[in-house]
């Protein structure tokens, strides 16, 4: 028998209205979610998945899976400025030329003075030693492949879509 504690710190996936994995939410979010009509249950022909609840007049069960029937005002989402937190946490602290945690720098693939940008496609964390023996040179010119290409950041919907999917194959 699962106790009152487990049952409330389980979490919900939602779904968007196109069937779009959104985010997780806790289960009292999504039974406000199914009471008022603002969500539907995904996977109702199945009466064993989710968690069943009960109140004094109420017994609901919650689905592993929710579907929202409104659609809502997508949040408008800008790519985050290229600026050195967001780079080292792109790049998991960690250089891309040798794989070392100590004395990060940010480095150009493509130098400024061969008119490299400060983009997300065009920097990438280095250390001091690699970002020094790279100099003005592209990691070509200079021998130094990179670990990971380096590119700008997912929008959180889809991010969390693809790792969604990554973890429950169908």
């Amino acid at each position: 028998m699962t106790s009152t504690t487990d049952v409330l710190s389980q979490n919900v996936v939602v779904f968007s209205k196109n069937y779009l994995p959104m985010n997780r939410v806790n289960i009292k979010r999504a039974i406000a979610l199914l009471v008022t009509g603002r969500a539907e249950p995904l996977d109702a022909s199945d009466r064993t998945s989710g968690w069943m609840v009960r109140s004094p007049s109420v017994a609901l069960r919650v689905p592993e899976c929710i579907r929202l029937t409104v659609a809502g005002h997508e949040r408008i989402w800008k790519v985050p400025p290229a600026n050195r937190r967001e780079i080292l946490r792109r790049d998991n602290h960690t250089c891309q030329y040798c794989g070392s945690t100590k004395k990060l720098t940010i480095d150009h693939v493509i130098p400024r003075a061969q008119g490299g940008s400060h983009t997300w496609d065009n920097v990438v964390v280095a250390c001091s030693r690699c970002n020094a023996f790279k100099g003005n040179r592209t990691p070509e010119e200079a021998r130094m492949p990179l670990r990971t290409k380096p590119k700008a950041p997912l929008h959180p919907v889809v991010s969390f879509a693809e790792q969604f999917w990554r973890n429950h194959p169908t």
